[in-house]
């Protein structure tokens, strides 16, 4: 039996909302078991109160810590001392710090650097700095907003489903609204290169591979984050993308491209002839002539970078316009000159 990673939660509670406790925990218990629960603050204060009752209901262990100056964060200073000495303690394999404080930054890349695995968790409103200094990084406000939505009999998925891009409103909005959060195309874009460098097309890459990889890539990537609840119904969602399955296995493929690249290549060239043209007419050209057209279904992020790639063809890019590089013939073609030994 695989024994799975002890962690220690350490709650912020002055920068937590105790609404979200049982999120914090549910999530926390998909990656292990925890074996500290702690919460800090300042339980003089009126504004404390709320914790009470979820306190004893989770068995959380608040520690009192007194503001010692006006302005300056004490409840920072002692969950940073209390992390070091759990460090050391080798009782544990993996930290969870609850928190929208960018103050914890150096702390989640210090415990990383000494072995742990790090989940960070907090509102859509934390600093890039501390959500991409964890291993993982979980919006606590959307995932309490799914789970709401979820139980309120919202069907997400047929919302989903309707929209009229494939990548879904929901998505783009959040992505909008969470201005922290990584955005879905650059999302799009690193699937692309991460199935275009596993080597081998045609295979694919498996599901979860694909998912392991972008985690490590954006600490805060979770589909639920885009509006979805599972990863192959996220993957599904694009146009680049295409899913099979064999037996239980399921791997992730660019689409197959019903015109050819040699066809979108001459076509190019032909577009572009003796004058050149402006690269946004060119792709509003090309497109008039294969409306299917995806520049993603053949592994690029961007036409721009399609265009780019045609150098090997003669294509010169300078800003926005595109020409063919004028070749010039040699003066005497069958003359050789052989050098000397």
């Amino acid at each position: 039996m695989i024994e799975e990673k002890r962690f220690a939660v350490l709650i912020d509670a002055d920068n937590v909302s105790s609404k979200y406790i049982k999120y914090i925990l549910d999530e926390i218990s998909n990656y292990g078991v925890v074996t500290y629960k702690r919460i800090y603050g300042d339980w003089t204060k009126t504004n404390a109160t709320s914790w009470k009752e979820v306190l004893l209901e989770n068995s959380i262990s608040p520690i009192q810590q007194y503001g010692y100056t006006v302005g300056k964060n004490a409840t920072d200073s002692a969950m940073i001392i209390d992390a070091m000495d759990i460090l050391y303690s080798n009782y544990v394999e993996g930290f969870c710090i609850v928190s929208s404080d960018s103050d914890f930054t150096k702390l989640a890349v210090r415990l990383r650097e000494s072995g742990m695995t790090v989940i960070g968790m907090g509102e859509a409103k934390t600093p890039k700095p501390f959500s991409v200094a964890c291993n993982i990084f979980k919006y606590l406000d959307i995932l309490s907003e799914d789970e709401e939505r979820d139980t309120a009999g919202y069907n997400l998925n047929k919302v989903i489903s309707n929209a009229d891009n494939n990548v879904n409103s929901i998505s783009e909005q959040r992505s909008k609204e969470v201005k922290n959060m990584t955005d879905i195309k650059i999302i799009e874009e690193s699937m692309i290169k991460i199935i275009i460098e596993n080597g081998d097309e045609s295979k694919g890459i498996g599901i979860g591979e694909l998912g392991s990889r972008l985690v490590k890539r954006y600490p805060d990537f979770d589909v639920r984050n885009y509006g979805y609840t599972k990863l192959s119904k996220f993957l599904i969602s694009f146009d680049s993308l295409d899913l099979k399955t064999e037996v239980n296995t399921i791997t992730v493929h660019l689409k197959t491209n019903d015109i050819s690249v040699k066809k979108i290549e001459q076509t190019i060239l032909q577009l572009i002839g003796v004058k050149g043209i402006n690269m946004g007419e060119l792709n509003k050209r090309l497109l008039e002539g294969y409306p299917d057209f995806n520049v993603r279904n053949y592994g690029y992020a961007k036409f721009s970078k399609l265009i780019n790639d045609l150098s090997r063809l003669g294509v010169r890019t300078s800003g926005q316009n595109v020409s063919l590089e004028k070749v010039i013939p040699e003066k005497n073609p069958c003359k050789t000159t052989l050098k000397s030994k």
